[in-house]
């Protein structure tokens, strides 16, 4: 597993279903901050339709309107329609994901938690996903609202440090500094834990 970020802005995604799956998908990726998705969908039920909005294609993408996408999502078609969707986008270059069909999964989506800017997921790659479920609710319930806000707070100090510059160490002292202050995070910090800046 190679764990990344994308920044939804910077590439091209489409997402193709039908219903309550790809629903949970798409509003994933909006919270992401997907704008510029692309939704096809030959079937979709009511709610699907209503969150797709004016980004809903009717009907399966065809060869050419995959050929821009770089990520692409199929949730709860049946795999005879998207075994030869997957194919056609992987032999372009895009990634793949097939909702839970393993030789069609480029990629797996994490469990997440989100809390603003910060992004908590967890992965147990494919092995299982209840027990990824499980962390999740964890993580969700040490890291409440508030961290939005403490993202936010720590990303402004942040900014004012750097008018300067400073080396990265010192910048992780910084930050360190500003979390053990407020006493976000429990325990004592190890002397030798470094923290990204």
């Amino acid at each position: 597993m190679i764990p990344i970020i994308i920044d939804p802005k910077t590439v091209s995604m489409a997402l193709i279903g039908r219903g309550e799956v790809a629903g949970r998908r798409l509003a994933l990726l909006d919270q992401a901050g997907a704008a510029d998705l692309a939704v096809f969908s030959d079937a979709p039920e009511p709610g699907f339709a209503a969150a797709a909005g004016r980004r809903l294609r009717l009907g399966l993408p065809i060869s050419d309107e995959l050929e821009a996408v770089q990520i692409l999502w199929i949730a709860d078609l049946p795999l005879d329609l998207a075994k030869p969707i997957a194919v056609t986008a992987r032999a372009r270059g895009t990634i793949v994901n097939v909702e839970d069909v393993r030789p069609y999964c480029d990629f797996h989506n994490p469990a997440q938690v989100r809390r603003g800017d910060l992004l908590l997921t967890v992965s147990t790659n494919g092995k299982s996903p209840g027990l990824a479920v499980r962390i999740k609710r964890q993580l969700a319930l040490m890291f409440g609202p508030e961290w939005a806000g403490r993202v936010d707070a720590i990303g402004r100090k942040r900014k004012a440090w750097r008018r300067r510059e400073r080396p990265l160490p010192e910048l992780a002292q910084l930050t360190n500094a500003a979390i053990d202050a407020k006493s976000w995070l429990p325990g004592q910090r190890p002397a030798n834990l470094r923290l990204e800046a």
